[in-house]
């Protein structure tokens, strides 16, 4: 990543910036810029209904960071398994829980010790059984190839400094026919360099984030087919214009071979 923030210094950032936010979403105003909750916030604010918010702690939803809200982009069936990438304090995780049902399981997985605290306590609080919070990172899953049903994210890949390696283990660790479902900012034009270079903005969701043509090129890359973007709320950061989009992809079904030519055979 020439010009760009190195991902050992972004990953310590963003560990250092979500451990306070985590540690603070007790009752205290968690933010200073962009991804994080609050009622005026321009990325975070009215992502659920009361309806969703309602039976859950107080501190999962203070700690909600996201930009949109990855459990209502797909359909989950009873019994299916879940992985949230950067699963923060929590919500998306409980949510989903509901959605799967007691013999469905949920992963949330989270680089940051405070995060993870705070996650297991809202669990707990939220008496839900069906989940299991783990410490990983994202370019890193700690799970089995073919594992998982669906992988949801709010608004985390793009504070990765190596989006490449996270769409390809989200592929890896998907089941043929696994649903990607994810909430992320993406770029409308170019970022300059110095956008790029900007620590502060990167953790605050905005110069790691990619154009909606480079996030697509990238899934089909890692694999990836039935590739979809849809913005849905734009906003201005830094001279730069920037939107929320939902984004949709799957992991093929390998077809089975039905003669000598459909498999490459001679």
């Amino acid at each position: 990543m020439a010009g760009h923030a190195g991902g050992n210094d972004v990953l310590e950032a963003v560990k250092e910036r979500y451990g306070a936010i985590a540690r603070s979403a007790g009752g205290a105003t968690c933010c200073d810029s962009g991804c994080c909750t609050g009622a005026d916030d321009p990325i975070s604010s009215k992502l659920y209904s009361d309806a969703e918010t309602g039976g859950l702690p107080a501190e999962a939803v203070a700690a909600s960071l996201g930009c949109g809200n990855p459990t209502a982009l797909t359909t989950f069936k009873g019994g299916e398994t879940v992985l949230d990438l950067g699963s923060g304090g929590g919500i998306d995780v409980l949510l989903t829980a509901r959605r799967v049902g007691a013999g469905g399981m949920v992963y949330g997985l989270d680089a940051t010790d405070d995060m993870l605290a705070l996650a297991r306590e809202n669990q707990r609080k939220a008496g839900v059984e069906n989940v299991e919070f783990i410490k990983g990172t994202i370019e890193a899953i700690p799970l089995p190839d073919n594992s998982v049903d669906v992988v949801i994210s709010n608004c985390v890949i793009n504070l990765s400094a190596d989006k490449d390696a996270v769409l390809r283990e989200a592929f890896r660790v998907l089941k043929p026919g696994g649903r990607f479902a994810v909430s992320d900012v993406v770029s409308r034009g170019e970022v300059n360099e110095d956008l790029r270079r900007d620590m502060a903005l990167w953790v605050s969701c905005i110069s790691g984030a990619l154009s909606d043509a480079d996030y697509a090129a990238k899934l089909r890359a890692a694999g990836f087919e039935d590739v979809s973007l849809d913005t849905w709320r734009e906003y201005d950061f830094s001279e730069g214009q920037f939107a929320s989009a939902f984004i949709r992809a799957a992991k093929p079904v390998p077809q089975p071979c039905c003669g000598t030519d459909c498999c490459g055979r001679q």
